[in-house]
């Protein structure tokens, strides 16, 4: 499903920065994959060239066989919008939304319909366990349930690829727990790849294959000794 090819990423006007360094990857479709390493290894850089927000400066990526690097910027943030869905431990939520709302964003910016962009995101809200908070604003939630809601609004465009960076960050381990629980769930349900950067051995531990970087490098992969079914 994704191929990243010698894909390096410099930063800099002197280029110094080398946050990827030759990195070679294929993520399979249905796959749950973990990212680990310390600060600095290019975790989040990964993710960013991976989904387009960064473009590599060597190397190739192929996104069910279409090269990143053929498109231009409205064709990338297109495929952002349709094809990946994205959750970050901050949540990235609009604060003057409602649940209801930020579900449907996604939706929305499609061109489709109040009326329908809402019957879909209620579908999802009750799938994540929020339908009791559809009119309750991000500050009105406690973490987990805005974990909820971002999941909920990125799966909301039924996305074959979901990006996690670091999602059970901001949370207390009963809540995380509960997180990982349910990507575990979404996974089975809607058969997409995941690709979480985690610091947490319980949440890299509930995927398949750890992907271990160290100085932009690949170092380790290798498949989880539960392989996958640990959740």
């Amino acid at each position: 499903m994704i191929t990243l090819e010698r894909v390096s990423k410099q930063y800099g006007e002197s280029k110094t920065v080398l946050a990827l360094r030759h990195i070679d990857l294929t993520l399979r479709r249905g796959e749950r994959v973990a990212v680990m390493g310390p600060s600095g290894s290019g975790k989040t850089t990964l993710l960013n060239v991976i989904c387009g927000l960064d473009e590599p400066s060597e190397g190739r990526i192929l996104f069910e066989g279409l090269d990143l690097s053929a498109l231009d910027d409205d064709a990338r943030t297109r495929l952002r919008r349709d094809k990946i869905g994205m959750v970050f431990q901050t949540f990235n939520l609009m604060p003057t939304l409602s649940t209801l709302e930020n579900i449907a964003l996604p939706r929305r910016l499609q061109g489709q319909s109040r009326r329908e962009s809402e019957h879909q995101a209620r579908a999802m809200s009750e799938r994540v366990g929020l339908s009791h908070r559809l009119d309750h604003r991000p500050d009105e939630l406690s973490g987990g349930e805005r974990q909820r809601v971002a999941i909920a609004r990125a799966l909301i465009m039924n996305p074959p690829l979901l990006l996690a960076d670091e999602p059970t960050g901001n949370l207390d381990s009963a809540t995380g727990h509960e997180i990982l629980e349910l990507l575990h769930a979404l996974h089975i349900e809607f058969n997409m790849t995941i690709l979480m950067v985690t610091h947490n051995i319980q949440a890299a531990e509930s995927c398949r294959r750890i992907v271990t970087l160290r100085d932009g490098q690949i170092v380790r992969d290798a498949v989880t000794a539960t392989a996958g079914e640990a959740h």
